[in-house]
């Protein structure tokens, strides 16, 4: 919250993406809604300590393209997975060295009721690293979003609909990725082959 105005800094465009349709009865052949947001994402990052206080990848600031989805109840799963192939063709199109962890009912928290990580791997902490967060909230956002689907059979029946949503790329914690893995030992830095078209064709910086 900021001091003395009634406004918030979002932590993730999920956020005001699920609110634009707060109150909102889908017809059920207008589904799935698919949907992707970029915008500057804040953190208070309380309790972080070692190496990632300083650097580029736990930060208070940073830009953040995010996918969401609203679909039918029975359709969740399999958009689930969806959304998951969408963020891994990105880091493999980026030949980065990556995982993919079906996180424990323990650590998912209230919100999700599956939830998967792709973590990179960054060779300065030889350990994979947190990236993406992929996440099948069923019906838990829209029940508190008040935001329903009505039966194709009758007009009158309604129930909640399913909301997910999923990391596309969160750009510092990507830049690191490819500064600690493409980095050569005289240490300049080869560039992904997906990416030269956007560096004036370079091959190394």
């Amino acid at each position: 919250k900021i001091d003395g105005d009634d406004a918030y800094l979002i932590a993730t465009s999920e956020h005001p993406i699920g609110a634009m349709y707060r109150d909102e009865i889908f017809e059920e052949k207008d589904l799935p809604v698919k949907l992707a947001g970029i915008s500057p994402c804040f953190r208070r990052e309380i309790g972080a300590h070692g190496l990632d206080t300083k650097g580029l990848f736990r930060v208070h600031q940073f830009t953040k393209v995010e996918q969401f989805i609203f679909c039918m109840p029975e359709d969740s799963w399999r958009y689930h997975e969806e959304l998951l192939a969408n963020a891994e063709e990105i880091f493999s199109g980026l030949n980065l060295p990556y995982r993919v962890v079906n996180i424990c009912t323990g650590d998912i928290g209230t919100v999700a009721a599956k939830k998967y990580d792709i973590e990179v791997w960054m060779p300065r902490e030889n350990a994979y690293k947190e990236v993406v967060s992929c996440s099948n909230c069923t019906a838990y956002q829209a029940v508190r979003l008040n935001i329903k689907v009505r039966d194709k059979s009758d007009f009158e029946s309604k129930q909640h609909l399913h909301t997910l949503n999923s990391t596309a790329v969160a750009t510092s914690r990507v830049i690191r990725a490819i500064l600690e893995n493409c980095q050569q030992e005289d240490g300049s830095v080869v560039i992904p082959d997906v990416l030269r078209p956007y560096m004036d064709n370079r091959e190394v910086l």
